[in-house]
């Protein structure tokens, strides 16, 4: 019952099956090959995920910016007036104080005028007529003269850039990573869509000939039948590789785009010639595992850690800070008296000793401890990259082997296949044989497109673990070693 069914859909386009229509495609007819160069190239310009990755560095940059206001000068103006009382003095005061980048102390300078008069004991609000300038500094010699709270903030978000840097590269490689699977999964299931057209070909046009031969009386009838429900198997076949083909095309629009990053569907009039395709571009089989953002996240880290244990150890020091400052009165003598004319100066130290601190000392604990879990789990990775790298380097020798072995099957299937041909249209074979031949030869065409594939799946894995930046079509960082 089946097979009639079959030969009756089969026949209803007038005789011969009609061939199943090939895949719609966007682009037109005369479009170049899609090379895995231009998907990388779009997937890093436009990949939403490493637009996001690139926007965390931007905050991460504005956070270091944010850090760097602890040092910016600061302007202040003070006023003050008597409006009731006794006295009727009134004072301005503008002082500007820059924070040192190198030290926990300051430098100021600053400009006061008096008017009127004060009582004694604000007889130091008095000044000349032209008013007093003053500059100073404050020094500190044990705690904060290394390390403070703001310089640390700023030595954390600058090293904050580097990680959210390391997390974009990260980000990069895994992205370009899956473009390039995507790209070799479209290629491969083309080039399966493509084996599978021909197959059907050779039957449709096997059909023509045989259906002559039926009409001469030399051959049966029966062997027309036998030829359609082959054609009628062999468009299945076509038919699931096409849609095979469309989602593999559907996964492939996700990271080729264009310049606007809207997705791209492509057809297969793109495809390439042949699995050439495949091969994608030279691979190093061995890189430092320091190259890995991950392990250079991780270093980042235990160099914060290290800033959060010097913070610590700063906390637990005395104070001891030095002052001075130098001041002169100008113009003509004010009510105050001639004591504010010549030149002043004066130095002060203050000291200051914590007797627990018990915050401080808890912050160092915590911190020499955090260094030791990200060191232990620095070596760890480092070891289990090159644990990785050596069993894609395996898998990456063994599929070549396997891709070998095919490529000697397919050749010889295809000459089997092409000599039963030969015999069965001198009449010396039979329809079974032919047909067994053909398919048993394109099985082995499709079994050395897997193998290819196989290679450049793991070629691509190989190149994201080793961060193969030129591989992954990114631009090369500062790293080396021996291609493949």
């Amino acid at each position: 019952m089946i097979v009639p069914m079959l030969v009756a859909a089969a026949m209803l386009t007038g005789g011969a099956p009609a061939r199943v229509p090939a895949q719609t495609a966007i682009q037109s007819p005369s479009a170049p090959t899609l090379t895995l160069a231009e998907v990388l190239q779009a997937s890093a310009r436009s990949a939403p995920q490493i637009v996001e990755a690139l926007a965390r560095s931007r905050q991460a940059e504005g956070r270091a910016l944010s850090a760097d206001g602890a040092f910016d000068t600061l302007f202040e103006v003070d006023a003050r007036q008597r409006t009731l009382g006794y006295y009727n003095g009134s004072v301005v005061e503008a002082r500007t104080t820059q924070p040192l980048s190198s030290n926990g102390g300051y430098v100021y300078g600053g400009y006061r005028v008096s008017r009127g008069d004060f009582p004694v004991y604000e007889d130091q609000a008095y000044t000349n007529r032209a008013g007093e300038v003053k500059v100073g500094a404050l020094y500190s010699l044990l705690r904060d003269r290394l390390i403070d709270e703001r310089r640390s903030k700023r030595t954390l978000a600058a090293s904050d850039i580097n990680i959210a840097r390391f997390e974009a590269a990260a980000v990069k490689i895994g992205v370009q990573r899956r473009t390039i699977d995507a790209y070799q999964t479209w290629v491969a299931a083309g080039l399966r869509l493509r084996a599978y057209r021909e197959l059907l070909e050779l039957a449709e046009r096997r059909r023509g000939a045989i259906s002559r031969q039926v009409q001469l009386g030399a051959r049966p009838d029966i062997l027309l039948t036998e030829n359609d429900q082959n054609l009628v198997r062999r468009r299945a076949l076509v038919l699931r590789a096409e849609q095979d083909f469309t989602s593999a095309a559907n996964a492939l629009s996700l990271y080729y785009r264009d310049d606007a990053g809207q997705p791209l569907l492509v057809g297969a009039d793109r495809l390439p010639a042949d699995a050439s395709a495949l091969v994608g571009p030279a691979v190093r089989r061995n890189g430092p595992p320091t190259a890995r953002p991950d392990v250079q996240t991780l270093l980042a880290r235990v160099e914060q850690s290290a800033v959060k244990l010097a913070v610590a150890q700063n906390d637990l020091r005395p104070r001891l800070d030095l002052r001075g400052d130098i001041g002169k009165d100008l113009g003509r003598e004010g009510i105050g008296g001639r004591s504010r004319t010549p030149l002043e100066a004066s130095v002060g130290v203050r000291v200051s000793v914590p007797l627990q601190n018990r915050a401080a000392k808890g912050r160092l604990v915590e911190a020499r401890a955090e260094i030791d879990a990200l060191e232990a789990r620095s070596r760890f990775l480092q070891d289990q990259i090159k644990v990785e790298v050596e069993g894609i380097n395996i898998a990456v020798d063994g599929a070549v082997r396997l891709a070998e072995t095919a490529e000697q099957e397919r050749a010889l299937a295809d000459r089997l296949a092409a000599a039963e041909r030969r015999r069965f249209e001198l009449g010396s074979s039979d329809f079974f044989l032919v047909n067994q031949r053909e398919e048993t030869a394109n099985d082995a065409r499709v079994r050395l497109i897997d193998a290819q594939a196989r290679i450049a799946a793991a070629r691509a894995e190989l190149a994201a673990a080793t961060a193969d930046w030129p591989a992954l079509g990114l631009p090369p960082q500062d790293d080396a070693g021996p291609l493949q």
